[in-house]
């Protein structure tokens, strides 16, 4: 009888501590989920100033490496950040110069296209089985037209809204590429200010932790660029095997748009169809959708997700539901920050993991400082601290 008490008082006592270890754990998650709602309300408070830093971070793991090898050469960090600032707008001015000289040249060839389409539309309207006569196809377009100009209200307060956005978009790019700079230049000098504020020892963990963070956003840039790549030179060969004009311009297109997701793709290919369905008639304009919808489809759910789940060292289905997330909460922009923003996370993690690991195996020395480390691993570190100092 006693031992079946005591069995009993035993199992008590290990029901009651898990529900306590439950209780405990229950509350940090709780404080846990509190803070994070407070971070993302005052993110979005502050999304003005926030989705420049992000975009001047990304900009820099671009401007970077150029600025470094020129600094290595002598050149003062203003003179380096300024001469590859302005080489990167040069390049992009071209790029766009070029894009549209080549859709200049093009507008007569698809102006002509766009008249015998509308000439071969009437005739197929006229004829069976719809048999729309001159009377009648000329009441269809008075109906458009009035349709058209009972609702000047809304298109023109729409078009003053996307004008009002599109401003937003340019000055935000503009304050971007000013902290790039700003970054790019004034970078290294963030990790001895961070090491003397916080401590030698808490430094170094934070230095470690920066390092690794750059190289993720690094990885990130150079993925989207391949991945962007691939989806150009797809869809420009399939312009090029269809006979359809514009076909360099349109493959440019598609490279740039791939940096801006969702909607980026959307419109590149769209105007690709457009371009087929003009010039070359409905069966063309039907087979490019075909492929463009078929290189989108592998791009977003095949090519995008294993690239970036290697590099960025995250699950293709991690990404998947990033995007997807990011995209819901803050649109364009959340879609296009949300994978650096949860491989950074996940970058955090790991090293607190580490942390852990080494701390319950009694081993508290904090890992060594990238001082330490081959040049190319520490100037990585001062790079990221170009975000961080101004973030």
């Amino acid at each position: 009888m006693g031992a079946g008490n005591r069995r009993w008082a035993d199992r008590g006592d290990a029901i009651g501590h898990g529900l306590s270890w439950l209780a405990r754990w229950s509350t940090r998650l709780a404080l846990a989920a509190v803070g994070f709602v407070i971070v993302s309300w005052v993110i979005g408070k502050l999304w003005v100033i926030v989705m420049p830093v992000l975009l001047g971070l990304l900009i820099t793991t671009v401007l970077w490496p150029p600025t470094r090898w020129l600094r290595s050469r002598g050149l003062p960090p203003a003179l380096a950040a300024t001469v590859v600032l302005l080489g990167g707008l040069g390049v992009l001015g071209g790029v766009v110069a070029l894009i549209t000289t080549s859709i200049a040249s093009g507008v007569p060839e698809i102006a002509d296209s766009a008249t015998q389409a509308l000439q071969q539309a009437r005739e197929w309207l006229a004829g069976p089985p719809l048999n729309l006569g001159t009377s009648q196809l000329n009441d269809l377009v008075e109906q458009g037209t009035d349709q058209l100009q009972s609702s000047v209200g809304s298109i023109a307060n729409g078009l003053l809204t996307g004008a009002g956005r599109v401003t937003s978009g340019v000055v935000t790019g503009v304050v971007a590429l000013l902290l790039a700079f700003f970054f790019v230049k004034d970078g290294p000098r963030f990790t001895p200010w961070l090491r003397g504020v916080v401590g030698e020892r808490a430094g170094a963990h934070l230095t470690v932790v920066l390092e690794r963070v750059w190289d993720t956003l690094g990885g990130f840039i150079r993925t989207q660029a391949v991945v962007s790549l691939v989806d150009a030179v797809l869809i420009g060969l399939g312009l090029v095997v269809l006979g359809v004009p514009l076909a360099a311009p349109l493959a440019a297109l598609t490279f740039l748009g791939g940096f801006v997701p969702i909607v980026g793709a959307f419109v590149a290919g769209a105007l690709a169809v457009l371009v087929a369905l003009v010039s070359n008639g409905l069966t063309t304009a039907i087979i490019m959708l075909a492929i463009v919808v078929a290189v989108q489809q592998l791009e977003g759910n095949v090519l995008q997700p294993i690239l970036q789940s290697r590099s960025l060292r995250l699950h293709a289905a991690v990404v998947l539901l990033a995007v997807t997330a990011g995209s819901s909460l803050y649109g364009i922009a959340g879609a296009f920050l949300a994978v650096p923003v949860v491989a950074t996370a996940a970058v955090v993690l790991r090293y607190l993991s580490e942390v852990i690991d080494r701390h319950s195996g009694a081993e508290e020395t904090p890992p060594t400082p990238p001082s330490s480390e081959p040049e190319g691993a520490s100037a990585r570190t001062k790079g990221t601290a170009d975000g961080t100092s101004h973030g």
